[in-house]
């Protein structure tokens, strides 16, 4: 039976300076609590946080745009930097309204949310981070190749290459059926899916987070980045780093209100999880 006290998610458009942006959105903003933005991973897109959306808009609005070029957002005409992600997602924050924010990213999507405190200290208050590796030049080499985008081939074999590539790091909890939720939207990029990814391993840690200021809560599921994200710590000013052993990708669908239970206090009253 679906918990009657979930928000309701809606979708919809707004005009950003590469097209329109898609972006799904739960819950009001009542002025009680700064709004979330939440920003995917590459190459998905926001449905990876629909269920997480329903429980954080219990109680404030929540919004998770398709970085452009990925979901149904428009694509830009080049490849984008982070820093084009994330001016992107400021269109966002402006064609709401919105004074004050909270940002969320999910491995790319935590380059864009540190980069777009960057470039909106005042607006930006706090960041929840899924993933911040710290890469040396040999990690970054593997990256790139684990991370290749399959060339299409006649028979279909680059299809399951790229199912077998993602349900490796899925969670125990995880069935096919729901990673056939958003493996399409994994697929949707064509030729250009591998944008996001170019992006973020042009934009490395630990010099672009230094100099950010506002609390940053690290998490470090049992996932593709698990090894790397431990290095961040010594470069957060104001952060803690929370690893999380036993979830790994689609932890958000499986433990929403366990999550919302770390992320709510942090958010609200600047206390990070033990």
């Amino acid at each position: 039976m679906m918990d009657a006290t979930l928000a309701k998610m809606r979708k919809t458009y707004i005009d950003g300076r590469f097209g329109q942006m898609h972006v799904r959105l739960a819950g009001q903003n009542h002025g009680e609590r700064r709004p979330l933005i939440c920003f995917h991973l590459s190459p998905v897109s926001g449905v990876i946080y629909e269920t997480w959306l329903t429980e954080m808009g219990r109680d404030r609005l929540v919004l998770a745009p398709d970085t452009p070029g990925y979901g149904a957002s428009d694509f830009p005409p080049a490849p984008p930097t982070i820093m084009d992600f994330a001016a992107a997602m400021g269109d966002v924050i402006d064609a709401f309204g919105l004074k004050e924010v909270d940002v969320m990213g999910y491995h790319t999507g935590s380059k864009i949310a540190v980069e777009t405190a960057r470039q909106r200290p005042k607006q930006v208050k706090h960041l929840v981070l899924v993933s911040a590796p710290v890469y040396t030049e040999d990690d970054l080499k593997k990256q790139r190749v684990d991370n290749a985008a399959p060339e299409p081939d006649a028979d279909g074999a680059f299809l399951v290459a790229a199912w077998k590539s993602l349900y490796r790091w899925q969670d125990k909890r995880s069935t096919p059926k729901d990673v056939m939720g958003h493996f399409p939207d994994h697929l949707r990029g064509g030729d250009k899916k591998g944008w996001g990814h170019l992006a973020a391993f042009s934009y490395t840690y630990p010099t672009t987070i230094i100099d950010v200021t506002a609390p940053i809560l690290v998490f470090n599921p049992n996932d593709d980045l698990v090894e790397y994200t431990p290095r961040i710590a010594p470069y957060l000013k104001n952060g803690r780093v929370k690893s999380l052993p036993e979830w790994s990708h689609g932890f958000l669908d499986h433990d929403p209100a366990a999550v919302s239970a770390m992320v709510r206090p942090f958010l609200d009253h600047d206390k990070f999880p033990a």
